[in-house]
């Protein structure tokens, strides 16, 4: 069975937190919140086509990476949450939609970060296609996030290109197809510097019949890697609304 989780301790009385990366990113990143989400158990989702996963194929689409994350992933059977950055966003929002559709238990929050709202329009770019050092150079001069030993060395840039051509393929050839409104509220993240603009953020209310909240922070794409310490506060204050089925009481 493929390893999509990297999952830190088990703690008691904690919600399971699932957190999906963004395009070219890896779940050792998110995995590090653990240490100071107290109030969750952390889950990284870790991509094919990467460490420790190089060997493995990586789907061409979302609806191949969808369906393959719902059907191998073993998901908790008390409350979790979804997280997603950027292309983890649209990753988080339709596993939640398939596991609708699928009549399985679904997150009691969905907290998408870094992403416009799925049915609006999103930029023509063929990104995929660029040579390997166009495609960096495009991706840091977009988003910025790659850092400078990767771009320093031909063996690490040479895998974060592959990544990167691999999410971008599932990104570019994304289409949106309408549907009910999600009965999960959620939660929107973004940086007051992003190319996200804050209307493109709230449109993310369409998506849901349960509710939403829409929050911005200083920085830029990456505004999480900035000023990690209030999205990670905030984070905690959207765990802490998700109450466990079992006991009536905040996760």
């Amino acid at each position: 069975m493929p390893n999509w989780l990297l999952s830190a301790a088990p703690r008691a009385a904690a919600c399971d937190l699932y957190c999906f990366p963004h395009g070219g990113g890896t779940a050792a990143e998110y995995l590090r919140w653990a240490r100071d989400l107290r109030s969750a158990r952390v889950h990284a989702v870790q991509l094919p086509g990467r460490m420790p996963r190089l060997d493995e194929t990586v789907p061409g689409s979302m609806r191949e990476l969808v369906e393959a994350f719902v059907a191998q992933a073993p998901l908790a059977t008390g409350p979790f949450v979804f997280f997603g950055h950027s292309l983890g966003a649209l990753f988080a929002y339709e596993v939640t939609r398939a596991l609708a559709t699928a009549g399985r238990p679904l997150p009691g929050r969905l907290v998408v970060s870094g992403f416009r709202a799925p049915h609006l329009p999103h930029p023509a770019t063929l990104v995929h296609r660029l040579p390997d050092d166009e495609l960096l150079d495009t991706v840091s001069r977009l988003h910025g996030g790659l850092p400078e030993e990767v771009l320093a060395s031909a063996e690490l840039r040479k895998m974060a290109a592959g990544a990167l051509r691999a999410d971008y393929r599932i990104l570019e050839t994304y289409v949106w197809h309408p549907g009910d409104p999600l009965p999960v509220p959620l939660t929107v993240f973004g940086g007051e510097d992003d190319r996200i603009t804050a209307d493109e953020l709230e449109a993310w209310g369409e998506h849901t019949a349960a509710g939403t909240s829409v929050r911005r922070f200083p920085g830029g794409h990456f505004y999480l890697r900035e000023r990690p310490a209030p999205v990670q506060r905030a984070l905690a204050a959207a765990l802490a609304t998700v109450r466990s089925a079992e006991r009536g009481t905040p996760c």
